[in-house]
């Protein structure tokens, strides 16, 4: 029998990271995170299990060349941080969670050897002591939180030797003890400087030259965090925006600039976009924009949430409305603004409602 690859991208520091931030946004990122990495293996090797914070592959009888399995990890470290940086640089939730997932880690343990399967639910699964020993080169004694590692029989099997040495990669020998049985392997700690990070679209604060359209004021009884977790959060949407029969978005990702959503409001499609402007320091902000709804060009509406103590706060809806052409700009004047303040007051009302009955 042929041996076969054992791969698995770990994600370091979920433990902590999911017991001392918020659950539900701790949740969310880790799966963004174990997406990514599935995104980046294209199919290309199988996905067996999903671990929690790990994902744990397979290639069955075939092992892949030196140069294209440090490839790949490269491509896996690179999408990794890439997502990482990109939920620091367009972050607008307060919450533990979001703030500190830049500070999670991704090492990659990789083994070989001639699997056994099971077959659980119709899904052929592998197990046995090569997939035992896989799991045990997890729990090592490198003092990074951050490294390739791949134990010695691989290794040895695509003549990779500790003199290797790249930009990225610099290998060198360790080992541990498992059941009083040393275990070597060769491992590389991998420098984040050194990974050529993706390009993403950061968002931009945005600047108005006017004054908003529409101001409507309320006070609620919970913190500014939690109230923007009840605008942020989709799932409620419905819950408070008049007329929403659906709304589309990813329920596995966290709301952040250049996020996008669907309202389908009286069987009309309006496709929105998380923006966001300037605000006070102790100030939260949560902006959308659409150019859906004619005859408005461009719809921005800001939710501006103000800190009154640990339970409650202020909030201010901002309401831009956009025309280029000047019968537009008289519609709105004449016709459109008090439509509007009707609805956006309305929301505002039944979201005091949901917020009283219904506190997170």
């Amino acid at each position: 029998m042929e041996k076969s690859l054992l791969f698995i991208p770990d994600i370091s520091g979920f433990t902590e990271f999911v017991q001392s931030t918020e659950v539900e946004h701790s949740q969310h990122v880790i799966a963004e995170l174990l997406e990514i990495l599935i995104e980046v293996n294209a199919d290309e090797y199988q996905l067996a299990e999903v671990e929690g914070d790990a994902l744990f592959f397979y290639q069955e009888e075939e092992l892949p060349s030196l140069e294209s399995l440090l490839a790949k990890a490269e491509k896996m470290f690179r999408a990794f941080y890439s997502h990482l940086k990109l939920l620091e640089k367009n972050r607008i939730c307060p919450c533990n969670a979001c703030a500190t997932a830049p500070n999670l880690n991704l090492k990659i343990i990789a083994h070989s050897g001639e699997l056994q399967f099971m077959t659980i639910q119709n899904k052929r699964k592998p197990f046995g002591t090569e997939v035992i020993e896989t799991h045990r080169l997890m729990k090592n004694s490198i003092k990074s939180n951050n490294y390739m590692l791949l134990s010695q029989g691989l290794s040895e099997a695509i003549e990779l030797r500790e003199t290797y040495k790249t930009k990225l990669y610099d290998f060198q020998k360790g080992s541990d003890q498992y059941d009083g049985t040393d275990v070597a392997y060769l491992y590389a700690p991998i420098d984040k400087e050194n990974l050529k990070l993706e390009a993403f679209s950061q968002g931009k604060k945005l600047v108005f030259d006017t004054p908003p359209n529409l101001t409507i004021k309320k006070d609620f009884p919970v913190s500014a965090a939690q109230l923007m977790e009840y605008v942020t959060n989709y799932a409620f949407r419905h819950h408070w925006a008049e007329g929403v029969d659906e709304l589309h978005y990813n329920e596995h990702e966290v709301t952040k600039l250049g996020t996008e959503h669907v309202c389908v409001i009286n069987g009309k499609h309006l496709n929105f976009v998380t923006v966001s402007k300037e605000v006070k320091l102790w100030q939260l902000i949560y902006g959308e924009l659409t150019t859906s709804p004619a005859p408005v060009d461009e719809l921005y509406q800001f939710f501006i949430f103000t800190p009154v103590d640990e339970n409650s706060c202020h909030l201010e809806l901002e309401v831009y409305l956009k025309a280029k052409s000047p019968l537009k700009k008289m519609m709105i004047a004449l016709f459109l603004k008090p439509v509007f303040r009707k609805a956006f007051s309305k929301n505002l009302d039944t979201l005091y409602q949901f917020v009283v009955n219904s506190k997170i």
